[in-house]
């Protein structure tokens, strides 16, 4: 069927429906939930642009999730070429083992045990495993051969087993001290709900990303942006780590424990120039490595 006749309003509802599905799948192809949901949000840009050009398409949903895996192949291509490291390794060892162990395994892996597969293993151990594709649905995403696809999910398969074995090693990420002085008073101006002295901090061209609801330009509409959380109650602010990164961590104080989402900031010297707001976007939380700093869980 065509898209045109699909309906713009239909895609739309059908990409809010299936963003935190495309999310759990590039977050893993890219073992970051935040660059997650830069290559989800790119995969809807395209996604959409496709539309207005009039593409012709028989199933909508595989269709989206073609667009996310060679988003999501783009993204590591350009880390590749950054980065300069991406290691391929290849399992020759296949172990048989069964079909509801392995959906366990693969749902409870980490984005960092993800990242030890080669590209074909990620995609068909995400894609059949934790998203409950067929194979050939998995083929027609990734356009691999079935043959190839059913070997990729047998190795990766047998090495995220042998991964789920190994000795966890968590280390506390370093916290530079410039970087910890600057978060703990944006953090305490916060909790303290002096939004007047947070606005003090925010410089006048800022960009604020409220990850699944708005973008925000500006220190005026930064000020809207402020004025929300100044009306609600149900959050308190904690300093940690999102995947080793400095993070804020937004919770619950009325119900404790894990955080409902968190904040990352961009400083120029001593002003705040961007903000990058998850608390929408609980699907990033879910798969993020998140840690608190000893002493903040509240």
């Amino acid at each position: 069927m065509s898209l045109a006749g699909f309906g713009r309003a239909e895609l739309e509802a059908m990409l809010v429906g299936l963003r935190p599905k495309l999310h759990r799948y590039v977050a893993r192809m890219a073992g970051s939930a935040i660059e997650g949901e830069d290559i989800v949000q790119e995969a809807v840009v395209k996604a959409l642009a496709a539309y207005d050009g009039g593409a012709l398409v028989e199933r909508p949903e595989q269709w989206l999730f073609r667009i996310a895996h060679n988003a999501a192949q783009d993204h590591l291509r350009r880390r590749q070429r950054e980065r300069l490291r991406m290691t391929e390794a290849d399992m020759t060892e296949i172990e048989d083992i069964s079909a509801n162990a392995e959906v366990r395994l693969a749902a409870a892996a980490s984005l960092r045990s993800f990242m030890q597969l080669t590209l074909a293993q990620r995609s068909a151990v995400i894609l059949v495993d934790v998203l409950g594709l067929t194979l050939h649905e998995t083929c027609e995403v990734t356009g691999a051969t079935l043959a190839a696809t059913k070997a990729a999910l047998h190795r990766g398969r047998a090495e995220l087993k042998a991964l789920a074995s190994a000795p966890a090693d968590v280390a506390m990420p370093r916290l530079e001290p410039e970087e910890e002085r600057r978060l703990r008073r944006y953090i305490d101006l916060f909790n303290a709900r002096d939004f007047d002295g947070v606005r003090a901090l925010i410089a006048e061209d800022v960009q604020v990303d409220v990850v699944n609801r708005t973008r925000l330009n500006g220190k005026k509409e930064a000020s809207t942006y402020l004025g929300n959380y100044e009306r609600l109650g149900d959050w308190a602010l904690s300093l940690g780590f999102v995947e080793a990164r400095p993070a804020i961590l937004i919770r619950n104080p009325q119900v404790g424990g894990a955080p409902r989402g968190f904040m990352l900031i961009d400083w120029r010297g001593e002003e705040v120039v961007q903000i990058r707001d998850f608390r929408h976007a609980p699907y990033c939380i879910a798969e993020a490595d998140v840690l608190f700093v000893p002493g903040e869980q509240g």
